[in-house]
């Protein structure tokens, strides 16, 4: 399995409060991520939607390990394996100064074939 990482700083209006990262803004960097690995595999979700595919996620676990705070660079990590009909998302988001681990997650997605669940392999070595 490739490891893909993808760099980012956390942005002021990210965070709440507290100071620290808002929890929701976590699935927006893993989203991210997923997304610019995909495309270095040259896959384009926009393509594959216009054929009548569509990859949905099934299921997201989070375990939050320690926070973000306004600044901080980090980075996302990706690894993708087919499990059964499901593309399975390993990722982790780590602080880049001192490597702590901020999240662990694992994402399930599906393939939706012309609206219906259905199995699609891509053409690319994972």
């Amino acid at each position: 399995m490739n490891t893909y990482k993808l760099d980012f700083r956390v942005r002021d209006y990210e965070c709440d409060l507290q100071g620290i990262v808002n929890n929701a803004n976590y699935q927006h960097y893993l989203e991210h991520a997923r997304h610019e690995y995909i495309r270095t595999l040259g896959i384009s979700f926009s393509d594959l939607h216009d054929q009548g595919i569509d990859f949905v996620v099934a299921r997201i676990e989070m375990a939050f390990k320690t926070p973000l705070r306004s600044k901080d660079d980090f980075y996302v990590t990706v690894e993708m394996k087919k499990e059964g009909i499901r593309w399975v998302f390993y990722q982790n988001i780590y602080r880049s100064s001192d490597e702590a681990r901020v999240v662990k997650a694992r994402v399930d997605s599906v393939c939706l074939i012309h609206g219906k669940l259905g199995n699609y392999e891509f053409n690319v070595e994972v």
